[in-house]
C-alpha cells in the first residue's frame, strides 16, 4: 500500500511538473490518500463510526490474507481495546458495507496459494460470513475456486445451491498479467510445488522461450545474468524467504531492514534501491507487487528430500523441524510468492553448502538443486 500510494504521489508530482504545475508531494499524497486507504484504516473508522461508510464499493486486494476469528479478536483485544470481539475481519468488513439501508459492492481481488503468515483466513471465511450472516447478499464467484490452492472447495460446494449465487467462468483471471511474457508460468509453480516432475518438465518447455528461468549455485553469476537481461529501467532485485537464515555467507541476511519504498521505486544510482542486489525483499515484502526480473535465493528451510518438501526453521544455532501443518503451508506458500514475482524472467540460486558448517551442510541443498535441474532448468 506504502508503495503504491509513493509511486502514484511521485507519478503526479512528475505530471504536473510537466504541465508547469509545481505541487509539494504531500499535496500529492494527500490526493492519492483519498481514494487509496489501508483495509486497516478503513476497519478503524468502522469501529468508532457506527454510522453507513462513505463508501459503497470498495475493493479489497489480497482479500485471502484477512483474518481468521481467533486472530481478529486477539488484535482487538490488544490493541484496540475491544474484549470479546465476535467477528472475523472478512465478517466485520462485509458488516460495515451491510450497513447501506440501499446497496453495496464488495470487490475480492485473491491469490491462490498466498496465505504465507499466521492468522490468514483464505477466501473461504468471506464465502462463510455470507452463508452465514448476510443470506441477503448476492455472491459472484470464479468457478475456478475448486483448485486445490485456494482451499475453497468445501465451502464452493455448500453455497453452490443456495439462492444469489452466480458462478462465472470469466470471473478467473486464467492469464497472468503479471508474467506478460508466458501465462503458464503460474502453472509451472504450482506443478514444481506439488512435486509433479512429469507435468512440470511439460510446462517448462512452453515456457521457456518465452520466460526464462535458470538455475545456478553461485549467486555472483545470477547477479549478472539479471544485469546482462534486463534493460533500460527495467526493475530487478533479489528475493527470499523470511525463514532463510542461513544465508549470511552469501552476504544475504533477512533480518537486516530495508525501505520497500526505495527498494522498489529508486533509480539504479541509489545504494538502497534493489538494483543495487544488496538488500533483499522477504515474502512480505514483495507479495503483491512485482520485478522485471528476479533472483530467488533458495536456503535449507525448505528443502526437497526423497520426493518430498521438508519444512525448517532455524533458531539460535540449529535447524528445527516445522511440525504444525498450517506453518507447512504457509512456508510452502511463501516460495510461491517468491518464485511467481518476475514479468519476464528469473534465475534461481541454490548455494552449495558448506561440509564443515553442521548448519549449512551441502545435503540441505544439493537435492534441491537436483530436483531442479530434473526437472529441465538450464545450469548456469
Amino acid at each position: 500500500m506504502a508503495i503504491l500510494r509513493e509511486a502514484l504521489a511521485r507519478d503526479k508530482v512528475e505530471n504536473e511538473k510537466r504541465l508547469n504545475n509545481k505541487i509539494k508531494k504531500g499535496e500529492a499524497m494527500s490526493a492519492v490518500k483519498e481514494f487509496i486507504q489501508n483495509v486497516h484504516n478503513f476497519r478503524d473508522e468502522c469501529l468508532i463510526d457506527s454510522n453507513p461508510p462513505i463508501e459503497h464499493v470498495v475493493l479489497f486486494d489480497e482479500a485471502q490474507r484477512a483474518w481468521t476469528l481467533a486472530q481478529t479478536a486477539n488484535f482487538m483485544q490488544r490493541r484496540k481495546k475491544h474484549p470479546n470481539f465476535k467477528q472475523s475481519e472478512p465478517e466485520f468488513l462485509i458488516s460495515c458495507l451491510d450497513r447501506h439501508p440501499d446497496w453495496a459492492v464488495i470487490v475480492c481481488l485473491v491469490g491462490g496459494g498466498q496465505e504465507i503468515n499466521i492468522g490468514e483466513a483464505g477466501i473461504s471465511e468471506w464465502i462463510d460470513s455470507i452463508k452465514l450472516k448476510y443470506s441477503n447478499w448476492y455472491i459472484y464467484i470464479s468457478s475456478r475456486l475448486t483448485d486445490s490452492e485456494y482451499g475453497a472447495g468445501r465451502v464452493l460446494e455448500e453455497i453452490r445451491s443456495r439462492k444469489n449465487v452466480i458462478i462465472r467462468d470469466e470471473l478467473h483471471l486464467s492469464v497472468s498479467m503479471r508474467s506478460f511474457r508466458a501465462e503458464n508460468v503460474s502453472l509451472l509453480i504450482k506443478q514444481l510445488l506439488d512435486i509433479n516432475v512429469k507435468e512440470a518438465s511439460a510446462t517448462l518447455v512452453k515456457v521457456k522461450d518465452k520466460y526464462p528461468i535458470l538455475i545456478t549455485r553461485e549467486l555472483h553469476k545470477a547477479k549478472q545474468w539479471l544485469k546482462d537481461n534486463a534493460r533500460g529501467t527495467e526493475r530487478y532485485g533479489i528475493v527470499v524467504s523470511s525463514q532463510a537464515e542461513r544465508l549470511k555467507p552469501q552476504a544475504i541476511d533477512v533480518k537486516s531492514p530495508m525501505d520497500p519504498i526505495h527498494w522498489f521505486l529508486d533509480s539504479k544510482e541509489d545504494v538502497r534501491s534493489s538494483y543495487y542486489l544488496e538488500d533483499v525483499a522477504t515474502e512480505f515484502d514483495i507479495q503483491g507487487l512485482e520485478l522485471d526480473w528476479a533472483c530467488v535465493t533458495w536456503d535449507a528451510d525448505f528443502r526437497y528430500n526423497k520426493n518430498k518438501w521438508e519444512n525448517w526453521s532455524f533458531r539460535g544455532d540449529r535447524w528445527n523441524r516445522i511440525k504444525n501443518v498450517e506453518r507447512q503451508r504457509y512456508q510452502k506458500n511463501a516460495y510461491r510468492v517468491l518464485l511467481t514475482r518476475a514479468r519476464q524472467g528469473m534465475v534461481i540460486v541454490v548455494p552449495r553448502g558448506d561440509s564443515s558448517d553442521p548448519t549449512r551442510k551441502s545435503e540441505y541443498y544439493d537435492s534441491t538443486f537436483d530436483y531442479l535441474k530434473t526437472i529441465g532448468f538450464t545450469i548456469i
